[in-house]
């Protein structure tokens, strides 16, 4: 028994990724739900207009951080910041009185405010009779922001997990070195690679969002277009992780290993669960490197909000940004992999290649 434990401690010791694993993942998910865990939203974005508006700025308290007034406007630029995301709560003053617009598709924000508007309502001196509607999601149903982003994670674990354990497969079974000696360049592998499990990604994101219009209402009020053209970048950026977790992999035990913890964060870090404005300042900025993040924010804007591509201009570029950055850091690994052989190993393989079926 001695020796069987002694051996095992030896393996686990010269499996560093395995060793890694078990270290790390305890400490992230540490992190993870002791920082951001939270649903509770200390600061919302608030846009103030209309004549009124100091007015109503001097009463607003916490969690209210006002980031824009101004006096000139009415309802419909109101609706439009509430829109583009510029802000989650928008007070609007006028000769009807006080109107109280919260976007339903930032759930946990809209909850908090209404919340905080029945606090105020009770306080002496604080107006009373502020009507309040909920925009893009009156229902607040939980399913209308929960949908969007698991077409993301659906793309996510095709892209990154099953990517990586089909290339991984391949250097198994000694298809790579093959490759080696044929007239392939590393980008006709590359794309010849990836591209099975683009299609398969791309019919399974159809289908998530399909079932979720027609089961769950999910309302689709943007273009089909632009939610396209996010979904692409967005796939583009995970098969690129997938491949490079293949490229640093030996087996596909590492691949699940390395897949796992490039997936985990980003369900927890992304604002696909946990609002982005609950979580501590010095674990939101890893939020800034998951692509999950910017799919999240482009699916729920555009299918709840109608926002269009101008309005979304930032995650689509840093979305793009991080699939340039990933992809050649892939495709440069796989290279890498596909550099010609030594002579005496390419000679071997042409002639495994060459020789009869059933030959020894």
């Amino acid at each position: 028994m001695r020796a069987m434990i002694v051996k095992e401690f030896r393996q686990l010791r010269r499996d560093r990724r395995t060793l890694a694993l078990l270290i790390m993942l305890p400490v992230l998910l540490l992190i993870v739900f002791g920082y951001a865990a939270s649903f509770n939203v200390t600061r919302i974005p608030t846009a103030v207009v209309g004549p009124e508006s100091q007015v109503v700025v001097a009463r607003l308290r916490a969690p209210f951080a006002v980031t824009e007034i101004d006096p000139s406007a009415g309802r419909g630029y109101a609706v439009s910041r509430l829109r583009d995301g510029h802000a989650a709560v928008a007070f609007v003053t006028g000769p009807a009185g006080l109107q109280v617009l919260l976007d339903g598709s930032q759930l946990f924000s809209a909850n908090a405010a209404r919340t905080a508007l029945g606090e105020m309502a009770r306080q002496p001196g604080t107006e009373t009779s502020a009507r309040v509607e909920v925009l893009f999601n009156p229902q607040l149903k939980t399913s209308a922001i929960m949908v969007p982003g698991l077409g993301g994670l659906i793309l996510l674990f095709i892209g990154t997990m099953i990517t990586s354990l089909g290339v991984v497969r391949e250097r198994q079974a000694g298809t790579l070195e093959q490759l080696a000696v044929m007239p392939f360049r590393p980008r006709d592998v590359f794309i010849g690679k990836i591209a099975p499990y683009f299609l398969v990604a791309m019919i399974d994101l159809c289908v998530v969002l399909a079932i979720g219009v027609a089961l769950f209402g999910v309302p689709f009020r943007g273009s089909v277009a632009a939610l396209a053209a996010g979904s692409l970048l967005y796939l583009f950026v995970t098969l690129g992780i997938g491949v490079l977790i293949s490229t640093v992999s030996q087996n596909q035990g590492q691949a699940i290993q390395l897949a796992m913890m490039t997936t985990l964060p980003q369900i927890l870090l992304s604002g696909l669960i946990f609002p982005l404005a609950s979580m501590a300042a010095g674990v939101r900025w890893i939020s800034y490197l998951l692509p999950l993040r910017y799919f999240t924010e482009i699916s729920r804007g555009i299918m709840l909000r109608g926002e269009s591509i101008a309005a979304l201009w930032q995650s689509f570029a840093l979305l793009a940004l991080l699939g340039v950055v990933v992809v050649t850091l892939a495709t440069l690994r796989f290279r890498r992999d596909l550099a010609p052989a030594p002579r005496h190993r390419v000679r071997r393989l042409q002639a495994e290649a060459a020789a009869p079926a059933g030959s020894a």
